[in-house]
Order: C-alpha cells, then structure tokens, then sequence
C-alpha cells in the first residue's frame, strides 16, 4: 500500500462521509432523538480514508438491539435478527444493507471458542475493544464528528498495524484477530507493529481454539488477496502456520551444502505469486481472484518433504510427490472445512501438476495429448496456468525453452481440439448400441467394452459408427472362451 499523508487521509474521509451523508442522516436522527447515539465504524471508515471502495455500511449504537428495531421501524424495507445474540441488527434501506451493533465489552475465556458478549456503554470503550486501531476509528452522526482515540489514522498512513489494546491482550480475548493481521498485511500491504508480531508468537498456540470454519474464512481472505505473500510469510514466521497449515512451513527444507536443490518454501510463494498473474490473458476482463487455483499453487509441492531422498552422488530427487502431496492437500483443505467440490479440484491439480513435463522429455502422441486433456477434465485451463507458474527458474534459456514446449502443447490441444471436440471425449459408440450389436443386458461386460472404444477413440481419433462396430465384434470375440 502506498504510504501517504494524514492530510489526504482525512480529506478522503471526509468525502466519503459527505457521499454516505443522505443515506443515513434520517436514520441517524431517529437515534439522536431518542437520545442514543450512533456512528460509522470499523472497515468502511478504515477504507473510506484509504479511498477503497466498502460495500457494507457498519454502524456502532448505544441503543440495545431492541430499542434499534423499534427505531428501524419505518426506515428499513426489511430487517433481520440473526446476529442479534451478539447486538447486531441488519437493516435494507433503499437497497443498502447496513448492519447497526450495540457497543459492546466482550472478553473470551482462556478455554473458549466464543466470547461472552458484554453490552458495553460508551464507544471509545468499543473501539478499544476491536482489533486493530485502523480499524478502531468512528465517525458519530449526524454530527460527523471523527473519532480516534488510538491514532488509527496515523497508523493508516504509515502502514502500521498496532492494536487498540496491548497486542497480548487482544490476541487472548479473540485469536482470531493473529489470521486477521496476516490478512491484512496481504490485503493493504500494513506491516505489523513489532509488539503485534512478539505477541503472535507468544499466543499462537491459542489458535487451535478457533473453529475450522473461522480459520478457514480468515486464510481464504488472505489467499484472494491481490499479494498474499506478505500475510502468508508473516503466518510462517511466527508459528502460526504451524496451526493452520503446517504443510507450508515444513516446505522450508534444509539447503545441502551444495545447493543442489531448490528453496521449495521460496519456489512455491513465487508460483503462487505467477499463477496469480496468469489468472487471465492480458487482453482479458478483469478477473475474480481464483481460490482453487491460488490452493493448487500453494499446496502443490507440499508432498516434497515426505518423499525427498538423497541419491548417490549428492542428488535429491522427490519422487511421485505430486500423488503424496494431493492426499496432503486433501486432507488438509477437508480438515478446514472446504467444500468437497474444492477440495477435490485442487487435490486433482496437485496430482496432474507434473504431467507436463513428460512432454517436455519427448515428443508426445496424439494419444497422450488426448489422455492429457481428458484427465484434466474441466480443470484443463486452470493446470495450464498452474502448470506455467511452476517454472521458476532464473536460466533465461531453459524458462524459454520450457515457455516453447507448454505453447507448443496447447496449440496441438487445440488444433485436436478443433478436429475431435476433444473437450467432451467419447467413444464412437454408446452403451445402449453395444449393448445392441452385443446382445448383451447392463452388467459390467458393458463397462469393458465401453472402455475398449474409449481407448481405441484415445488413441486413433473419432473411428466412425461402421469402424466401431467392427472393432468391437473383433474385441468382444477374442473374449470369449475357446
């Protein structure tokens, strides 16, 4: 994030203030008359200064959650109570959601995974609880007074995290809060404070308190982020990665003496950061971040560590540890509560991310190309990108050369592609007419057969029905007894 003056931060803010002003100064003098107050807090202050655009509107009160329906009453379109348990009441008003929280006092229990919610009086005592003092400042309305007790603004410009309260303290009341200041070292390029950093090494054990779900959400923001190298680093360096993804850690492999092999730690932050620059072509649409994609580049060489050897004459090979490192990445994502749709697409990466190089060895045939294409499925476009990224080499003549091979093996994929309509991959035959020609009920002898012509069309291209049929009476007679 570039760094700039409190000035300009200021003045964004204030525009912003002004922008928002129409939407919420009736709201805001309900409030005011029945004497409670209410502000603009959290994030969209935070983004407002920094001039990034906030689509939720978070409003801090002193009116308990009954008293803001009551007061909703009229304004609202429509309101909702699932957070109310917490304080929190959602409102829609001329299409903007906004979500009004009573000031609150929280503490968690040394052993829990949930904070006894405590209705707090005041907002300064609001602001000191929340987690970082960029996003400690408050806007009161309708006078659009600034508040900021604890130099949110200061940090903002400078580009530091620090926390309200002391980073110990914070950080034992919610955990949580040490996967937020990786975010957001990757989201808005903040570098923490050093007591910030001493106290998540300190507390970072307390992080398996925290639901898988929560944890989840938290590195999923930070993976989508548009660097999320500087928030993934920050996780290894102080152990918390050691909680919540343990397989990246462990890639920082022992460097022999003779430097014969990789930084593996190193080599996967810069896949992840070229796989990311290549989630679409230059010419493309702006693109949303690709959360399978991003998974498959930082999990794709976890199965190294399990399966390095070191051969004689001082090499160091890692033999299948794309198989190894898939079952890893399985496992990993499913114990952090990832759909099963992304967890299998990213073990599949994970498996075919070595294919490639193959091709690289020799000359494949069209038969290969296609066994390529239909084991990649739907995720052929995404093991491109992959695929690419994992070139990281420094020798400018062997990146070529390994940029030539992988062009050459996509324009044979779509030259094939173009023939065969290899995207949908099929026998020339389906089970209904092998059943006919055969004479033969649904059973398994159906299945054998249509893998037969699957591999027939695999390696010869579309036969044609007559072809097929005569390949098959050929392969169903040599089957038989005699």
């Amino acid at each position: 994030m570039p760094r700039t003056d409190p000035a300009g931060v200021q003045r964004r803010l204030a525009a912003a203030v002004v922008a928002v002003g129409p939407l919420l100064d009736g709201l805001a003098q309900r409030f005011a008359d029945e004497g409670h107050e209410l502000a603009l807090v959290g994030g969209w202050v935070r983004d407002a200064a920094l001039g990034r655009p906030s689509q939720d509107l978070d409003l801090a009160t002193s009116a308990r959650p009954e008293q803001t329906l009551a007061l909703l009453a009229g304004w609202a379109s429509q309101t909702w109570e699932t957070g109310i348990a917490f304080g929190t009441v959602g409102a829609l008003h001329d299409g903007q959601r906004v979500e009004i929280t009573t000031y609150r006092a929280d503490a968690y229990r040394p052993d829990s995974r949930k904070p006894d919610v405590r209705l707090g009086d005041d907002l300064v005592g609001d602001l000191r609880r929340r987690d970082f003092t960029v996003n400690a400042m408050a806007v009161t309305l309708p006078q659009r007074r600034f508040v900021d007790p604890f130099d949110g603004l200061a940090d903002l410009a400078a580009g530091r995290l620090a926390t309200p309260a002391p980073a110990a303290e914070s950080f034992a009341d919610d955990p949580l809060r040490m996967l937020r200041a990786a975010r957001f070292a990757a989201q808005l390029g903040l570098r923490p404070d050093p007591a910030v950093v001493e106290a998540m090494v300190a507390a970072a054990g307390r992080l398996s308190i925290v639901s898988a779900e929560r944890v989840r959400d938290e590195l999923t923001k930070l993976l989508l982020a548009d660097r999320p190298r500087a928030g993934l680093a920050l996780l290894v360096d102080t152990g918390l990665a050691d909680q919540v993804l343990p397989e990246l850690p462990a890639l920082r492999l022992e460097v022999d003496e003779h430097h014969r092999h990789k930084d593996v730690y190193e080599h996967t932050l810069t896949v992840l950061e070229q796989a990311i620059d290549a989630e679409t072509p230059p010419a493309g649409p702006v693109p949303a971040p690709d959360l399978v994609l991003r998974l498959a580049a930082l999990l794709h060489d976890i199965g190294k560590p399990k399966t390095r050897r070191f051969e004689p004459g001082g090499g160091v090979s890692f033999h299948h540890h794309e198989l190894v490192g898939a079952k890893l990445a399985r496992t990993r994502l499913s114990a952090l509560r990832y759909p099963g749709a992304v967890v299998d697409d990213v073990a599949e990466l994970v498996a075919l991310h070595l294919r490639f190089h193959g091709y690289g060895e020799g000359g494949w045939t069209d038969s290969a190309v296609r066994r390529y294409v239909r084991d990649a499925g739907p995720l052929l476009e995404r093991l491109h990108r992959l695929t690419r990224a994992d070139c990281t080499t420094r020798n400018p003549r062997l990146r070529a050369r390994l940029s030539r091979s992988y062009d050459e093996l996509e324009a044979r994929i779509a030259a094939l592609a173009a023939q065969e309509e290899m995207d949908a991959v099929r026998p020339d035959l389906d089970g209904n007419a092998i059943m006919t020609i055969l004479g033969l009920p649904p059973g398994p002898e159906v299945g054998r057969a249509y893998r037969h012509l699957l591999e027939l069309r695999l390696d010869h291209g579309p036969l044609g029905a007559d072809r097929a049929e005569a390949e098959l009476r050929s392969w169903w007679a040599a089957q038989q007894p005699g």
